[in-house]
């Protein structure tokens, strides 16, 4: 395994050799027995279906369609502040119920808010928690072994949590299919999957899997990183909050329309992804030939002080975001995340709401372990105490405000 540690050698090779790194090294558990060769993100590029899923993921979720959930994020960003007003202890968990609103409808369509506590929420919280103890180097024997999957016994347990996840992603697609037969369905992934099923040559299985995988995905981690960087930073979060007011005001919230407005919030979210790097172990390339010729979000020859949180590194001369610096935590090359474009306005409209809203500021009794992450494929906040105020106004006129948020829109 090589680790390339520095932002231009990665952009040298990952970008500029892209065509050759676009394939995956073989995950027997996670890939072969847990996924049954279906996750695409773990796909190798021998897959003949592989590039017909990638069609189809860009094709839906590029930045131009991206936009066309605005609505659905909105709506669900404003649900947070809601549940921050009803109990900011459990800020983590409001997190995690936009993360599940949003991709239930970006995907499937479901026309309400879906709990924490779902069902269907509750076997995907079980299966990423197993797919990310699979991706660990080494988790299980069988990596460096793979004929010991041939044992009798050996992938009972795995094959178990295959049939509870593909029955999940089995019905969360036939539901859209009927629904769709009705004339009931509402615009989605799946819907989108299930109309150009035969121009993307993609079976039934394969559909299932695509959105299931993708419904797995969420932005619930970077807003908590947001709250805790906004807590233990108040400067960082003050010049967010004085470009908010100059260019939103106080008589309106910020809209996804101001996207591209706002680059003191692009900053500080950019910032908050390199501070705490959450996609730890990411997902290794495989190089087809050779390429002639660590952490990348601390490399010294581009971030000044890496470990200072500083969203002003991220911004030029003239205050706009730098053209120069690229960050990898969608990844690289051909395979970059295909969802990158919702997860960076998820991430905006929820920094932008949160900040309008409210003065965020640390438990002076339980302060905060800046460094306390669970690891894995995708690290998240150790649980953490903060405090929440109204910036303007009180309670009462804030939420009359976001009961009318979005409204024409």
């Amino acid at each position: 395994m090589i680790i390339i540690g520095r932002h231009q050698e990665s952009v040298d090779i990952m970008e500029k050799e892209g065509g050759l790194l676009a394939d995956r090294p073989r995950a027997v558990a996670a890939g072969d027995i847990l996924s049954a060769g279906l996750r695409m993100i773990l796909a190798q590029r021998r897959a003949v279906s592989e590039a017909s899923q990638v069609d189809a993921t860009h094709t839906h979720l590029q930045a131009k369609a991206a936009e066309s959930y605005a609505p659905i994020q909105m709506d669900a960003a404003r649900d947070v502040i809601f549940d921050v007003f009803d109990n900011f202890k459990e800020h983590q968990a409001a997190a995690n119920h936009y993360a599940a609103s949003v991709v239930s409808r970006v995907m499937y369509g479901k026309s309400t808010s879906t709990a924490v506590d779902a069902p269907e929420i509750i076997i995907i919280h079980k299966m990423l928690k197993c797919f990310q103890n699979l991706m660990r180097p080494s988790a299980l024997l069988v990596e460096r072994f793979p004929i010991i999957k041939y044992l009798p016994g050996y992938t009972t347990e795995l094959e178990e949590w295959r049939r509870e996840e593909s029955q999940l992603f089995h019905d969360q697609l036939n539901r859209v299919s009927k629904e769709l037969a009705t004339g009931e369905a509402g615009p989605s992934f799946s819907r989108y999957l299930l109309e150009n099923q035969s121009s993307h040559k993609l079976s039934d299985e394969e559909m299932a899997y695509l959105a299931g995988s993708l419904f797995g995905a969420g932005s619930a981690v970077a807003v908590m990183v947001v709250v805790m960087a906004a807590a233990c930073y108040p400067k960082a979060q003050e010049k967010v909050q004085e470009e908010l007011d100059t260019v939103v005001g106080r008589d309106r919230a910020p809209t996804l329309d101001d996207y591209g407005s706002l680059p003191q919030i692009e900053a500080f979210m950019l910032e908050c992804l390199r501070w705490r790097f959450l996609t730890t172990l990411g997902f290794a390339h495989r190089a087809l030939a050779d390429i002639p010729y660590g952490y990348i979000s601390r490399d010294p020859n581009v971030d000044l002080n890496p470990d200072q949180f500083d969203p002003e590194r991220w911004l030029d001369s003239n205050g706009k975001i730098r053209g120069d610096l690229k960050f990898p935590s969608y990844g690289f090359g051909r395979r970059i995340c295909p969802g990158r474009h919702i997860a960076n306005r998820s991430i905006f409209i929820n920094l932008a709401l949160l900040f309008w809203s409210f003065k965020i500021t640390q438990d002076l009794v339980n302060t905060i372990d800046q460094s306390g992450f669970v690891d894995g494929v995708i690290a998240h906040p150790k649980r953490f105490a903060a405090r929440v105020e109204p910036r303007f106004g009180d309670e009462a006129s804030l939420r009359a405000v976001m009961a009318k948020y979005g409204e024409g829109l």
